[in-house]
Parts: C-alpha cells; structure tokens; sequence
C-alpha cells in the first residue's frame, strides 16, 4: 500500500510560484495513476491536475491550464505540482491522490490520500 505526504506549501503572493511534492512510500507506486485535488473553506474538493503512471498522459482542470504543470519521478517516488502565476482563487488545502484507475480525475477513483497542505495566496 502506497503512503502519501505533501510539502510545499505555503503564503505567496498573486503572481508567484509554488512547487509542491508529494512522496510516496510503500510498493508499486509507479502503478499509480496520480493526482492533485484542492479544497478550499466551504467549498467542495475539487479536482487540479492528474499524471498517468508512466508521465505520457497528463489532465488539468479547465481553471489551472497553462498555469500549472504536474510531473512524477518514479525511481524516486515522488510527484511534483509547479504552480505559476498564481491567483487568490487558488488559496485551497492541497492534496496528493492516488488511484489505479486510468485518466482518473474524480476523487471517488482515488482511494489513497495524503493529508493535504495549505497553499495560500495574498491579493
């Protein structure tokens, strides 16, 4: 079973970057599809970005394309987030997903789950 923990996140202001990672421990990441959710306060979680598990097939949300770019490692186990030119809009909590089904991006297909880290942007 694979274990997820998320890092980098923080305070930034409109305009600048983020990079998040998330590690994976345990077997068989790289058969993992692998995706990023967001959840901002009253709001429900919603899907960001997913990566198939070889790194050939990538999906975004209509509202971070161009702007945000998921990549994965699998000889480190590792999945990354690059958020450019970031918007108060996408102040949320962060979370690292992953899922054994192919082009997932529902969070009902994604049954492991990293416990999520605060990105925050200041107008």
């Amino acid at each position: 079973q694979v274990q997820l923990v998320e890092s980098g996140g923080g305070l930034v202001q409109a305009g600048g970057s983020l990079r998040l990672s998330c590690a994976a421990s345990g077997r068989y990441f790289s058969l993992y599809t692998m995706g990023w959710f967001r959840q901002a306060p009253g709001k429900e979680r919603e899907f960001v970005a997913a990566i198939s598990w070889s790194g050939d097939t990538t999906n975004y949300a209509d509202s971070v394309k161009g702007r945000f770019t998921i990549s994965r490692d699998n000889a480190k186990s590792t999945v990354n987030l690059q958020m450019n030119s970031l918007k108060s809009e996408d102040t949320a909590v962060y979370y690292c997903a992953a899922s054994r089904a192919v082009a997932a991006m529902r969070s009902y297909e994604y049954n492991l789950w990293g416990q999520g880290t605060q990105v925050t942007v200041s107008a």
